[in-house]
């Protein structure tokens, strides 16, 4: 049995989706809200459904039969100004699973994330060497709730304190891909044009407000959610794993280059509109994200990842462009 939290979110329906198809028991844990994202887990079976705030309790009663956690559940917006509200859902939640998974012996993934890198001037190395995370410096408070418990979880493993017999942070960088709809403006900027491409008009991009870097020249390293489900799977299978791992493509690509991706895919000529950045994002932007995949693959991971534009042409014409765009 594996119990996903954010099981109802992009990242975690996706990995339920893949574990219940290979005959896995999953316990789904997360909270729906009011919007539509059960849809994520409708065609899916599922041992059981498990609110937030009911997940101890279900623990003192079911935690034997848990193989593993993998854990998604996150306030992931980069935007969110209640810090109380993150600490509680991003630091706390996570150092209590992990906490709970060192006393019973099992097995814990957590999502982490490249906004811990902050702005990339100190490079993109996924090292859990404390003194090399000391140096990066997240740009919003997002990020530096995932970098906390990085570097809390680095910490004890430096000193030789009790950790879960496999513990794996995993640094997403920008994921893409089927259901993801309810995340609003956080959707990716597939998702976020795929209905204006569809009906002729332009592809929105933020301009730029560095000089070294041209409207739409800066660049990302955009990541298919199947690579990251088949990358918590490996780990999952590999139970010798243990450390902090990019989960990216190691290849930054341009938002025009995602552009020309999504209005291929969609059969149409490129059309691009440039917008003003949100006042508030100007100074906390990152112009560059590539992951540096050495660690993973000395680990032993060894598939290729998807490229940008087979990722975006399955994305569109598997999942946007119909009518049941749900995994």
């Amino acid at each position: 049995m594996y119990l996903v939290t954010g099981a109802a979110g992009f990242i975690g329906s996706n990995l339920v989706a893949e574990l219940a198809a290979g005959g896995s028991e999953v316990v789904a844990c997360d909270w729906l809200h009011k919007d539509e994202r059960w849809r994520n887990l409708a065609k899916h079976e599922i041992a059981d459904v498990v609110l937030p705030d009911a997940l101890p309790d279900w623990l003192r009663r079911n935690g034997e039969s848990v193989q593993a956690v993998v854990h998604l559940g996150a306030i992931s917006a980069t935007t969110e100004t209640d810090v109380d509200l993150i600490v509680r859902n991003n630091v706390r939640a996570t150092l209590d699973l992990i906490q709970w998974c060192t006393e019973y012996g099992k097995r814990i993934l957590y999502a982490s994330s490249a906004a811990t890198y902050g702005d990339g001037t100190c490079g993109f190395d996924d090292t859990p060497d404390c003194a090399a995370l000391a140096r990066l410096l997240p740009l919003n408070a997002y990020g530096w709730s995932k970098h906390l418990v990085d570097r809390r979880i680095a910490r004890l493993a430096a000193q030789g304190r009790a950790l879960p017999p496999q513990w794996v942070g995993l640094k997403f960088f920008n994921v893409y891909g089927p259901n993801e709809y309810h995340k609003g403006g956080m959707k990716s900027a597939v998702a976020q044009n795929f209905e204006r491409v569809r009906r002729g008009e332009p592809m929105r991009l933020f301009r730029s407000y560095r000089p070294d870097y041209a409207d739409g020249g800066q660049l990302r390293d955009f990541v298919y959610v199947r690579d990251c489900v088949d990358v918590m799977v490996w780990l999952l299978r590999n139970p010798q794993v243990s450390g902090l791992f990019n989960v990216g493509t190691g290849a930054a690509r341009s938002w025009l280059e995602l552009a020309g991706a999504l209005f291929a895919a969609a059969g149409l000529a490129r059309r691009i509109e440039f917008i003003d950045m949100p006042e508030q994002l100007i100074a906390k932007y990152q112009y560059f994200t590539q992951a540096r995949m050495e660690r993973l693959r000395a680990a032993g991971y060894g598939r290729q990842f998807t490229s940008l534009e087979s990722g975006v042409a399955d994305y569109v014409r598997n999942y946007l462009a119909r009518s049941d765009p749900y995994r």
